[in-house]
């Protein structure tokens, strides 16, 4: 029996259909969660701008981003995770934007065998390297790797004593600890131990209380905006020692709210913060340059921001792990693909990003070394490398 025209040609495309490889069709899915509203807000939002900077192909696959906010609170981040996993079926997730949302993440990253890159710092969102955490990696800095920056510019300063008040919470904890490790390292003396929220309207207290002492230095251990409390409260009350941030306070807001009360103040950062003005022969220069130039002709010169430069980093952590994943043979979608993504993210080497040069392992899920550091200091509210610290 002859077949009509339309139906042959239904035949001839069903079996186009089939004939293509199944890696043509498929779409990998990214799942993106991020503090793009509340305290870390200043965080989220150029984390979640740099989103419609990421490649949406990458070795002839299609790349979708599934972007959700997840307020600065702890369960929702939870919550947007496994929304992204279960609906929407996404090969990875990157986030969040905090420390606390990040470890509370961990468990679902290994109970769903789905890869996820935290944009926080904490070094126990990957440590040790072992359970859950095989399937857990970041792109910030280690607090350690900050600490000792910081110490050592310290015992350049001849600071002996030192103060601290940080964050009330799993960001606060994990920089008292390493900053006492490297203090006491370089026969640095904390002084006393003052802690806030990050929804704090008042430090009064802790501060009147830290500076009773008068350390050489105070070290004020939060991230984005809400660091400008403190920093403002200590000079009120006339302290003279040398102020010094985590890489945490790297943020544009954090000049703009905290204004001429940050004149002066120190902090260890990654190289985007002030890549125009690194060597030539930097290993992040180039890249960093790149990721400015894409953010600031999409949304303003000077909006760059060293958070929305650790999600960029991310995305460029999945685009160089994609085609090896794909090599596997695992098709997006599945749960073989991730666990051949998650393998070839262990796999990244000599990746030079926005904020260092990645070399993960099976023992190491941040891969960053002292390239990924440098020394800050807010000169006439600009930030200013400082090579000699």
């Amino acid at each position: 029996m002859l077949l009509s025209l339309t139906m042959k040609r239904t035949v001839l495309v069903s079996a186009l259909a089939l004939a293509l490889p199944m890696t043509a069709m498929a779409q990998i899915k990214v799942g993106v969660t991020v503090s793009s509203t509340g305290p870390a807000a200043s965080l989220g939002i150029p984390e979640r701008n740099t989103v419609s900077l990421l490649p949406t192909e990458v070795a002839g696959q299609k790349v979708e981003y599934i972007v959700l906010d997840d307020g600065t609170d702890t369960t929702m981040a939870v919550r947007n995770m496994r929304k992204l996993i279960t609906e929407d079926n996404v090969d990875v997730v990157i986030g969040t934007s905090v420390t606390p949302g990040s470890l509370a993440m961990i468990d679902v990253a290994g109970e769903t065998q789905t890869p996820m890159i935290s944009v926080s710092a904490n070094s126990r969102i990957v440590e040790p390297v072992e359970g859950a955490r095989e399937w857990v990696f970041k792109t910030p800095q280690n607090d350690q790797l900050m600490a000792t920056a910081l110490a050592d510019a310290m015992e350049k300063q001849g600071i002996k004593t030192l103060g601290f008040i940080g964050y009330n919470d799993a960001y606060g904890d994990g920089w008292l600890d390493v900053m006492s490790k490297a203090a006491e390292a370089k026969g640095i003396k904390i002084s006393g131990v003052e802690r806030y929220n990050r929804n704090d309207t008042s430090v009064t207290g802790q501060v009147l209380k830290l500076t009773a002492s008068n350390p050489d230095g105070i070290l004020i251990a939060g991230s984005g905006t809400p660091v400008a409390l403190p920093q403002g409260e200590i000079l009120k009350r006339g302290y003279k020692g040398v102020l010094y941030h985590t890489h945490g306070s790297a943020n544009n807001d954090v000049l703009r709210v905290c204004g001429a009360d940050c004149e002066g103040m120190i902090l260890p950062a990654g190289p985007l913060l002030v890549a125009d003005q690194l060597p030539d022969d930097d290993a992040t220069k180039a890249t960093a340059l790149e990721y400015k130039k894409l953010y600031e002709d999409k949304y303003g010169a000077g909006t760059i921001n060293t958070f929305g430069g650790h999600l960029w980093d991310a995305g460029m952590i999945i685009q160089s792990a994609i085609p090896q994943a794909l090599e596997s043979g695992a098709k997006p979608g599945t749960p073989e693909f991730r666990a051949a993504l998650r393998a070839a993210i262990e796999n990244t080497t000599d990746l030079a990003a926005s904020q260092g040069v990645f070399n993960m392992s099976d023992s190491d899920h941040a891969g960053l070394d002292e390239r990924a550091r440098v020394m800050v200091k807010i000169v006439d509210g600009n930030w200013t490398y400082q090579p000699d610290l």
